[in-house]
């Protein structure tokens, strides 16, 4: 075989091979961006809205996300820990009876806390920490938000009128719950019952299940005192 038709043959297989990567690039893109959706779910639209409608730049902020915080391993609760959260829950939900604010500005510092004791950046670097939990607890962390940003509005407001109502303290309570019930389940790498979770599969995570054992029910409902123990 001619040297001319050896360079010709290497030519030609490079045009394929360069074409091919070309194809499977255009191919991944869109499948790359529906993962970053069902993987990030309403974090996804957040990130479109905070970029103007411009997927390609919440894309990236996702994508880089996941380079920051996507090999996170959480660490498992001691079982006095786990006792210790559920106890300030619990105590959290029934002093929204009396003091709303209060209680919330507890579930902010107790969200705080049981992330940092579950291995995501310390409560001190809030957004870091937010940014942390995004990746692996997106279908709840809305609801961390919410608590810290009623939290830290001025009492000022409240007072006038401007600042967030009862109802709306409560709805952030509400929602917070579902973070809180996802950072207690324990992880399947945690020696867990290896049920799939949000944490693992970047999807919605199963419906909160009772702890066996717990004391007290997190799912009581907010302005009714618990009923005592006989």
């Amino acid at each position: 075989m001619s040297t001319g038709v050896i360079i010709a043959l290497i030519v030609v297989v490079a045009v394929v091979l360069v074409a091919a990567a070309v194809l499977a690039l255009r191919a991944r893109g869109p499948q790359h961006g529906g993962s970053l959706k069902r993987r990030f779910g309403p974090e996804y639209d957040l990130a479109v809205a905070r970029h103007d409608g411009d997927t390609k730049a919440a894309e990236r902020e996702l994508t880089e996300r996941v380079r920051r915080h996507g090999s996170l391993r959480t660490r498992p609760l001691e079982s006095a820990e786990r006792e210790r959260f559920e106890a300030r829950w619990t105590a959290a939900q029934e002093r929204f009876v009396d003091s709303p604010r209060e209680a919330v500005a507890e579930a902010d510092r107790l969200l705080a806390e049981l992330a940092g004791a579950r291995g995501f950046p310390d409560g001190g670097q809030y957004e870091e920490q937010l940014t942390a939990l995004s990746v692996h607890h997106a279908h709840h962390v809305e609801g961390y938000r919410r608590v810290h940003r009623v939290t830290h509005a001025r009492v000022d407001d409240a007072r006038e009128g401007g600042g967030a109502g009862t109802e709306e303290m409560r709805a952030s309570m509400v929602e917070a719950r579902a973070l809180f019930e996802a950072l207690m389940r324990p992880a399947r790498h945690d020696g867990g019952d290896g049920r799939r979770t949000g944490t693992e599969a970047g999807e919605p995570a199963p419906a909160p299940a009772s702890t066996p054992g717990a004391r007290a029910p997190h799912g009581w409902s907010l302005g009714k005192r618990r009923p005592k123990e006989s």
